[in-house]
């Protein structure tokens, strides 16, 4: 077979179209093989994905997660394929069985991308949209992460410098958190950035004239995007030529982040099912799949071809990829050489270690004092800012309220924004009102690595982030999500900004781990946890969600047991506990205050508080038993949300303050009084449950 080149600009062999059409074929028969898949896609887009993979990216197969490599993010994460087909020929570790194992399991392809299971793969994606979000999150901690290193060099000199590409498809610009994302990476100037789209005017209904018919060119030239598009060959195929130039392009576009559309056609080039939605979602069926490889020069009696010649050729990119390490090392070690106490800094970064004496610099609270759980997580951070920089965030327009601002002299702007506070390499990011793209942006940026990410709203807009928390929990990401006005108790505003059944519901993620601290110390406690957690000590970590109140509320002697997320805050006088209240966030006080009630009664009462009850899960049963003895069946929860936590803990005896329902506007203190969240109430409800105890 020929390797002479065919086009001039590019280096372009029949090897390299033959490597192209058996991508093609191979994710044709993987998902005939299961019965099930999206084998379009990864069809027409085979030329695309080969050019990135085999052409462009700065990558080294052997080594995935090499700190100086391009990222590259599959939006169209249903697209699978098109990664598990470049990671195979690529020599990644994705051998001929993966592919033939494609979503069955235990297997190493399973039906979307998903980070951790498969080396080459960045981040999970699946629901449409989540990906670009992810990239601009990549694309960010990337310039943070040069500023923390190397801030002085060059454009394009610096270790550090390398390039974020993602695939989206048409499905993906339709969910509205492409808007806020691509709007957020083009008011940042993300110039390490380049989104091709897949215009292949297909969704599952059919054309996409069903739906839509707006100009997404002139739409991202308004984000403020470099934009271009690459027109086919004439035979309808993608043009890798073309292609090849237009991200050479992009990558010299270092102002703006740049948007290349090229229009394909699905399936191309199976005879019958090219152009069709069956094709988005369906196997080919097996005569589809034989006139295919034919139309392609392959032997339609076999399955999962690939010849000796493309796969020697496609594995010259392990030799690409050590080349291209080895000269970003040297340069590396030079850098090393030339800044020994950032190289010192990026070593311990790099080994998920925190600053020696972190700790010392976390606020003690005064007990006694009325402090807002938010005002208190705003010191800390203010506190911990000053001496681990790679602690960073923002908030959804919301900084002011959720006290998210680490350094206000010091925001997260692009060369040219005209406020006096703007740095490329701040420290505050200012999301806009963009709660979702925050949340997606956050995932992309703590896989990106290097950096520890928060980011701020209201607890009742989590609804907005809910697919990207959700997202952030299967991936064990180490993010933090500052959620203030966690109750009623942010007053007048109203039913509408009044969280009622959130905490129970993210409670229900699996590997979300929320937090509802008392008072301002249990909010120092939980902020040096959560940070404690995302280090080498617990492995990936996992994302964390404080719940922080916008009223004042009583703060209490420290105590470090907050940590195991229960504990004993106050305990029974007068002999053995006969009843215990357990309580979270602002309610603790309405507890604390029910017990002197109780003991003024001659009814011995102990208050837990349970900030965390994901840690406190975590505690071992004998532990736990110290907390919540089994011997005590009266028993009383307190939480100014729905109760749906709390039944495990109360058992039958047990009782239940809780709110079933919206709120209202109004005052906080009367909306506690008008609905039930009194220490009379808490009281009563003690009775009650000692009473049923008693039965």
């Amino acid at each position: 077979m020929s390797t002479k080149p065919t086009t001039t600009e590019l280096e372009w062999t029949e090897l390299d179209q033959r490597a192209v059409d058996t991508a093609r074929i191979l994710a044709a028969d993987a998902v005939q093989k299961v019965g099930n898949g999206h084998p379009g896609t990864a069809m027409s887009l085979a030329p695309a994905a080969y050019t990135l993979f085999q052409k462009v990216m700065r990558h080294d197969p052997a080594d995935p997660e090499w700190v100086g490599r391009d990222r590259f993010v599959l939006s169209a994460g249903h697209s699978s394929l098109t990664l598990y087909t470049q990671l195979y020929l690529g020599g990644f570790g994705l051998e001929l069985d993966d592919l033939k194992a494609f979503r069955t399991w235990g297997s190493k392809t399973p039906g979307h991308p998903e980070y951790g299971h498969t080396a080459g793969v960045e981040t999970t994606t699946g629901p449409l949209g989540q990906g670009i979000a992810n990239a601009v999150g990549m694309a960010m901690a990337a310039r943070y992460e040069r500023g923390l290193f190397d801030p002085e060099a060059a454009p394009g000199t610096s270790p550090f410098d390398h390039m974020v590409y993602a695939i989206a498809g048409d499905g993906c610009l339709q969910e509205g958190i492409s808007h806020e994302a691509s709007a957020l990476a083009g008011h940042q100037k993300l110039g390490n950035l380049v989104l091709l789209w897949d215009d292949n005017h297909i969704s599952i209904e059919g054309d996409t004239e069903t739906a839509v018919s707006e100009d997404t060119l002139k739409r991202y030239e308004a984000y403020g995007w470099h934009v271009q598009r690459v027109a086919q060959q004439a035979n309808g195929d993608l043009d890798p030529k073309a292609l090849f130039e237009a991200l050479q392009a992009a990558k010299a576009e270092t102002g703006r982040p740049s948007f290349i559309a090229a229009r394909s056609i699905i399936a191309w080039p199976a005879p019958h099912a090219q152009g069709t939605e069956a094709s988005h979602g369906s196997a080919l069926g097996d005569d589809e799949v034989a006139a295919t490889k034919r139309v392609l020069g392959f032997d339609p009696e076999q399955t999962f071809e690939v010849s000796d010649e493309v796969i020697a050729h496609t594995r010259k990119a392990l030799d690409r990829g050590r080349e291209a390490k080895a000269a970003w090392e040297k340069d590396f070690s030079a850098w090393r050489t030339a800044n020994p106490e950032r190289a010192a800094e990026f070593d311990r970064i790099q080994a998920n270690e925190l600053p020696a004496g972190w700790e010392d610099k976390l606020p003690v609270f005064e007990p006694g004092t009325g402090v807002a759980t938010r005002a208190a997580s705003g010191k800390v951070l203010q506190a911990l800012g000053a001496v681990i920089p790679e602690l960073w965030g923002g908030s959804a327009d919301l900084a002011g309220s959720n006290n998210t601002t680490i350094d206000k002299n010091s925001s997260f702007l692009p060369k040219g924004n005209p406020l006096p506070e703007a740095d490329p390499y701040g420290r505050t990011i200012h999301y806009g009102i963009r709660e979702h793209a925050m949340a997606a942006a956050m995932n992309g940026i703590a896989l990106h690595g290097h950096t520890r990410i928060y980011g701020g709203t209201f607890l009742v807009f989590s609804d907005y982030m809910r697919n990207a928390v959700r997202l952030s929990s299967l991936m064990h990401l180490p993010v933090t999500y500052v959620w203030t006005h966690d109750s009623i108790g942010l007053g007048e505003d109203g039913p509408t900004h009044q969280p009622v059944e959130h905490l129970a519901s993210l409670r229900a993620i699996p590997g979300l781990n929320i937090v509802r601290p008392a008072d301002a110390n249990e909010t120092a406690i939980a902020w040096r946890e959560i940070l404690k957690r995302h280090t080498k000590v617990f492995g990936k970590g996992a994302p964390h969600g404080l719940a922080l109140t916008r009223q004042g509320v009583p703060t209490y002697e420290r105590n470090e047991d907050a940590a195991k997320g229960g504990y004993v805050m106050f305990e029974a006088d007068g002999g053995a506990p006969q009843v215990v209240l357990i309580a979270t966030g602002s309610e603790v006080h309405l507890a604390v205050d029910a017990r002197e009630q109780l003991q003024a009664e001659g009814i011995p009462t102990r208050v837990v508080s349970m900030p965390s009850v994901e840690w406190f899960e975590e505690q071992d049963e004998a532990y736990k038993a110290t907390v919540l003895p089994a011997s005590v069946t009266a028993r009383v929860a307190v939480e100014a949300g729905i109760g749906l936590t709390w039944h495990q803990y109360v058992g039958d005896a047990g009782r239940i303050v809780s709110l079933e329902h919206f709120g209202a506007s109004a005052d906080a203190k009367v909306l506690f009084r008008e609905f039930g969240f009194t220490a009379e109430a808490v009281a009563a409800a003690a009775k009650d449950s000692l009473a049923a105890a008693a039965r």
